[in-house]
């Protein structure tokens, strides 16, 4: 757990949170993001290459939802070999990272870390408790803008919660890349 968190950018836990190295403030927006990058008419979908679906061991045509939980979203899956796995990435143009902090999605049974992916303030978000059962990144895109990836195993037992976050920021990292590329 503790290399988990020294990957996703935190030092060590502190009473179920990680202590941050970029911080979120009051607005959800951070002096650190490097730009405001736009979600806006966004296909999920296509923030990855072809070689990062490779990178990622997507071995599916990427299935885009255009109404999504929150957003467009874009279903990536891991079938052909075990462990079996789905990516699911969203784009949400209504929301801050402080909301999940101390706001209106906040949940007291999730933990919330904050880190960064790509120098934009980012939180990994995943259920408190002793069978991890998916792991999720919240980056911090732009103003009330947010890009989720969030990992669900078909069989959590095969996955370390650690892991499964390690997953889910990877596919941050990756879409944050394009995003960055594209604009």
């Amino acid at each position: 757990m503790l290399a988990a968190l020294v990957l996703a950018g935190c030092t060590s836990p502190r009473d179920g949170e990680a202590s941050a190295i970029g911080t979120v403030t009051p607005s959800g927006s951070s002096s650190q993001r490097p730009a405001e990058l736009s979600l806006a008419g966004v296909d999920p979908c296509a923030l990855f290459t072809e070689a990062q679906l490779d990178q990622l061991k997507v071995n599916s045509e990427p299935r885009t939802d255009p109404e999504g939980r929150d957003g467009p979203t874009c279903s990536l899956d891991v079938d052909l070999t075990a462990p079996y796995y789905s990516f699911y990435v969203e784009a949400i143009t209504d929301a801050d990272l402080q909301q999940w902090v101390d706001g209106e999605r906040e949940n007291n049974s999730m933990i919330t870390e904050r880190t960064d992916v790509e120098g934009f303030p980012a939180l990994t978000h995943y259920a408190d408790g002793s069978s991890p059962s998916d792991c999720e990144t919240l980056v911090g895109v732009a103003k009330g803008q947010i890009l989720r990836t969030q990992l669900y195993p078909t069989d959590p037992s095969e996955f370390t919660q650690a892991r499964m976050c390690d997953l889910a920021a990877q596919a941050a990292t990756l879409a944050v890349q394009t995003l960055q590329a594209t604009r």
